[in-house]
């Protein structure tokens, strides 16, 4: 039995007390369970009655005690008891209860996929670095967790586009333009330019880019036609290897958006068109003016200065427009704490438009990472000079410790990535941990296989009567809510902590229970079925890996 089998069995129970007049309330469409926090409680537990004994004008209690007599009647559960003010704490029998393997099992790669977001149309904007550098390692934060929870929606039915927005519009491209050409007569970056060493390596393949294609050398092009070689070409390397160092990162975007483009194919003119049909658009001072004090903002917003020229915000609401313009009725942005005070405009820009904040528009606020090494901060790169890249934290720890490193804790909190934790083998790594679970389960089914245990030979889900057993197969069954919570939320890091969670419930069922006899002894069917259960272990810590983009070796 299945958390959703049970779930339904709960409300047929609810559905038959309100059909046989003991209750009067409206059926919950669905009733969650879950699993208690304490074993000792049961398998699942759920709290409808609290939840509806108010309508039915009764103590939850009393409630809970109807629902319990009836639920006891279906076939599969062994017990059912009402604890404290009125939960009810659920006991399987081990066949039922082992029946979540099989299922696993049949479903293969589709277990933990649910139709809970079916319908949506999801943009997902992250990352989003300006083209001036390497991606540092904040960025490959909101890489990691970006492209995670891409995976995590799509997997709970939404429609999901990866989209990055791609700034080539503005003073940081010109500041870097001014970088690569300075750098590229050997002589010092501006003030308030760029000056990694990356920066001499671009410029000198713009140069040599020039030369290959016969183009005069942009050094000696007068300045303002200079700059500009560097600022087009410049640009282009750079965002080639931004775009090189995400797929090397397992992350593939759907839409490169250019910020150009909104000003060039009049989408500015097109938002503030719409904005002021809806009255949300006014003239003073020689500017226009967006009116959003009394939907949250601490102030109206300039749109377009009185010089003619747009004003920062007229970019957001265009490509705000042009995103819902294209279909999306979900709009999502993961945004670095140095943001934390442009969320309320967004919203009130939101609401301008006619649409809910905090649902057709939601934003992710992330907070810091920071690199550590033989238990100090590192500072800096070797390449970019001043920041710490992406490139520097795979290159220490490989991509699989990067991404999950980055995605195992809540974007809420400013996480330390431990350099020397990472490159140990033992169970303090998080993601050997898992991965080494994975693994393990990978040699238990190939030793089975060759100590000639057939999974197909046999499943009899009532021998799988250990305490270790039922556990395991509790925790195998919560993973399709996990994966539906963490989109709910937004939240992929519930998918890595249930699986660090996963793996210490089986190497727990490893140490007391056998999949392949010892030597000398016959295969029962308790070794068969048991083999049904690694076998779903092994599929649960794949499709959980995968969620994240991590892999799940087969040896380690």
């Amino acid at each position: 039995m299945t958390p959703a089998e049970l779930s339904a069995a709960i409300r047929a129970c609810l559905q038959a007390a309100v059909d046989a007049g003991d209750l009067a309330v409206a059926v919950p469409g669905e009733i969650r369970v879950e699993r208690p926090r304490q074993r000792e409680h049961g398998d699942w537990s759920t709290n409808v009655a609290l939840q509806v004994a108010k309508q039915a004008g009764r103590p939850p209690r009393e409630v809970a005690l109807l629902l319990a007599a009836r639920l006891g009647e279906v076939p599969g559960i062994k017990s059912v008891d009402v604890a404290g003010p009125g939960f009810l704490n659920v006991v399987l029998d081990a066949a039922a209860a082992g029946e979540i393997a099989r299922t696993i099992v049949e479903a293969g790669t589709a277990y933990g996929r649910t139709d809970v977001g079916a319908g949506h149309r999801v943009n997902l904007e992250f990352v989003s670095a300006n083209p001036t550098g390497p991606v540092t390692l904040a960025s490959a934060r909101w890489a990691a967790v970006g492209d995670s929870l891409a995976r995590i929606l799509q997997a709970s039915g939404s429609s999901v586009a990866r989209e990055y927005y791609f700034n080539d519009h503005g003073a940081q491209i010109e500041r870097f333009a001014m970088s690569l050409l300075a750098r590229s007569r050997d002589e010092p970056p501006p003030e308030n330019g760029y000056f990694g060493g990356y920066v001499a390596d671009v410029a000198a393949r713009v140069v040599a880019d020039a030369a290959a294609a016969g183009d005069p050398d942009p050094r000696t092009l007068p300045a303002d036609q200079a700059q500009e070689v560097f600022r087009a070409r410049g640009v282009d390397l750079m965002f080639d290897e931004i775009k090189a160092s995400m797929r090397a990162f397992r992350v593939e975007f759907d839409v490169y958006f250019h910020e150009n483009d909104l000003y060039e194919h009049g989408a500015v003119d097109r938002a503030v068109a719409r904005l002021r049909e809806l009255g949300r658009i006014y003239e003073a001072d020689g500017a226009v003016w967006l009116h959003t004090t009394d939907l949250g903002d601490d102030k109206d917003r300039v749109v377009i200065k009185s010089d003619g020229q747009a004003a920062y915000i007229a970019g957001d609401l265009a490509y705000y427009l042009n995103k819902r313009e294209r279909g999306f009725d979900r709009c999502v942005i993961i945004l670095g704490a140095d943001h934390h005070g442009y969320v309320g405009r967004l919203m009130a820009m939101c609401a301008a438009f006619g649409d809910t904040p905090h649902e057709n528009l939601e934003v992710l606020i992330g907070q810091l990472v920071n690199l550590v090494k033989d238990g100090q901060p590192v500072r800096m790169s070797k390449r970019a000079g001043t920041v710490v890249t992406m490139e520097d934290l795979v290159d220490a720890v490989g991509v699989d410790a990067a991404r999950y490193s980055l995605a195992r804790s809540s974007v809420d909190a400013s996480i330390d990535i431990d350099l020397d934790l990472l490159t140990r083998h033992t169970n303090e790594n998080p993601v050997y941990y898992v991965q080494y679970a994975a693994a393990r389960l990978a040699g238990i089914v190939r030793n089975a296989v060759e100590g000639g245990v057939r999974r197909d030979d046999a499943f009899e889900p009532a021998l799988l009567d250990h305490e270790t057993d039922a556990v395991l197969l509790a925790a195998l069954g919560e993973f399709p809510r996990i994966v539906a919570q963490a989109a709910e939320l937004r939240e992929p890091h519930r998918v890595a902590r249930y699986l660090e969670e996963l793996a210490g419930h089986f190497h727990k069922w490893y140490e007391h229970t056998r999949v392949t006899p010892r030597a000398g002894e016959p295969v029962t069917d308790g070794h068969r079925t048991r083999l049904w259960v690694a076998e779903a272990a092994r599929q649960v810590f794949a499709n959980g890996l995968g969620l994240l983009a991590v892999t799940a070796p087969d040896r380690m």
